[in-house]
């Protein structure tokens, strides 16, 4: 689990080190007008809400830290991913069907639920991955090609042979 989520954040890395700041702050394209940097500041700040909360086994997805130096520039959207992948190296040997508890948003009041740490784990995975294809669609709006021609895509989803 953890080797496929390293995996995909390196491909962020990837990305942010092929891009200008003034190309991962861009916020001109519709119809969200949201900047890559954006993008990758959030599936940051969900694992480090996770990585946050697992001493306690309370993870509270709404207390994001919002890093505007990590949203705004790419050498420090890259230390934030390094920092990450860091601690998920930390956690390679934790015990994944262990019980945390999650708390979040989801629009109509604020909820919590059990988890297994792997579960939670999956979820910001697939979230990261989802994220990636908005990057993807700005990254083409922009005129930037995709650092692989796996970024953006979930591994379930069919190739089309073109």
């Amino acid at each position: 689990m953890i080797d496929a989520i390293e995996k995909n954040l390196y491909r962020g890395i990837q990305l942010l080190n092929c891009i200008s700041d003034d190309e991962y702050n861009n916020t001109s394209i519709a119809p969200y007008y949201s900047s890559i940097g954006g993008h990758m500041r959030h599936i940051l700040d969900v694992f480090d809400c996770i990585l946050d909360g697992l001493d306690s086994n309370n993870i509270n997805l709404i207390n994001r830290k919002r890093n505007e130096l990590a949203e705004n520039h790419t050498e420090y959207g890259i230390a934030y991913i390094e920092e990450i992948i860091q601690q998920l190296e930390l956690i390679r040997n934790e015990d994944f069907n262990k019980i945390v508890m999650v708390t979040d948003d989801l629009g109509l009041g604020i909820i919590s639920a059990n988890y297994t740490l792997g579960g939670i784990l999956i979820q910001a995975h697939s979230h990261a991955i989802h994220h990636f294809a908005s990057v993807g669609y700005v990254i083409s709006q922009l005129g930037i090609e995709l650092p692989d021609v796996d970024f953006g895509f979930n591994p379930t989803t069919p190739k089309n042979n073109f």
